[in-house]
């Protein structure tokens, strides 16, 4: 699959070279930066302006362009052994889930479940997360209820979210799942049937709700430092 930038391109060569399969370049660049990326001894392709619009698609390539190889989801058992976890339900904008990898990632989640949707874009997730979702670990499991079922024997606490739900006053320790639920529909009710907790942001102002990216990134902290 293909990542491009500059920041993302800088991000996968400091971290993540054994992904690297090819490098294209639409511009000429430093001496230095060119010979980090020869140092890889992986194919450096030059394109034309026209080529690297077509390979983005039209995004904004800065010149930098990687194609490195697809990403690899987690077994479920793995996931039973982490503390905090991340379990999105029916959410399907790219936008979003990039938004909740990078804020899983920067907030110390150990990994994400995926459930739900049948068809993961990894490759504009990786973009809209700025390349969080490299270092943050992952499943996918199709029937939400399935993996909730399974993370409750396993000891977690399960946190759902809604707008009837109660503030959280303390940091909470121990397995815990916080779960979020798609852009339009929420949390269905069999979902939020099997919550320890149901979990609300309070609002200062007269206002219904939140982007479930910004909303996700408020209760992570809220879960972990217990700020309200």
């Amino acid at each position: 699959m293909l990542v491009y930038g500059k920041r993302i391109v800088e991000l996968v060569l400091a971290k993540y070279q054994d992904k690297i399969a090819t490098i294209y370049l639409a511009k000429e660049i430093d001496k230095g930066f060119f010979h980090r990326l020869k140092k890889t001894q992986k194919p450096i392709v030059r394109v034309d302006s026209k080529k690297a619009q077509a390979l983005a698609r039209g995004g904004n390539h800065q010149g930098y362009l990687l194609e490195i190889s697809r990403l690899e989801s987690l077994e479920f058992s793995l996931v039973k052994s982490m503390d905090f976890v991340l379990v999105l339900c029916g959410i399907s904008d790219v936008g979003n889930l990039g938004s909740l990898f990078r804020s899983a990632y920067a907030l110390d989640v150990d990994g994400i479940v995926i459930c739900g949707i049948r068809d993961f874009k990894q490759e504009g997730v990786l973009r809209a997360s700025s390349g969080a979702m490299l270092g943050m670990p992952f499943c996918v499991v199709y029937n939400p209820l399935d993996a909730l079922h399974e993370l409750k024997q396993a000891g977690f606490t399960l946190l759902g979210t809604s707008l009837q739900g109660q503030n959280l006053q303390a940091a909470l320790g121990g397995k815990r799942a916080l779960v979020l639920g798609s852009e339009g529909e929420g949390l269905s009710k069999k979902v939020l049937a099997k919550m320890d907790y149901n979990l609300t942001i309070p609002m200062k102002r007269d206002f219904d709700s939140l982007n479930v990216g910004v909303a996700g990134a408020i209760l992570i902290d809220r879960i972990i430092n217990g700020r309200n």
